[in-house]
């Protein structure tokens, strides 16, 4: 459950700009695992990848990048496991 609000999130995002073209986007889903990763004309980027751990316990990891209003770059790296979301945000 926790990779797909993630997912929603970072799609919410790369669509939030209609103006930006999709310069890359590969994905791969299978039942006990997952990735993907994509890239938009305006510096939105996402990669992300998890698999199904123990029953319903999903472990995902990934990492997304845009360009703040201030110019700099944002860069988030995560994990989400059974303990939660554990994101490091790095501006440039």
């Amino acid at each position: 459950m926790k990779f797909v609000i993630v997912l929603a999130c970072l799609l919410a995002v790369a669509f939030a700009n209609e103006e930006a073209d999709v310069l890359k986007s590969d994905s791969e889903v299978n039942v006990l695992d997952f990735n993907y990763a994509y890239e938009l004309s305006n510096h939105i980027r996402a990669v992300q990848a998890g698999a199904l751990k123990e029953h319903d316990n999903w472990v995902v990891s990934g990492e997304y990048e845009y360009v703040a209003p201030n110019g700099k770059t944002v860069k988030v790296v995560y994990t989400a496991d059974e303990t939660g979301y554990h994101p490091k945000v790095v501006e440039a």
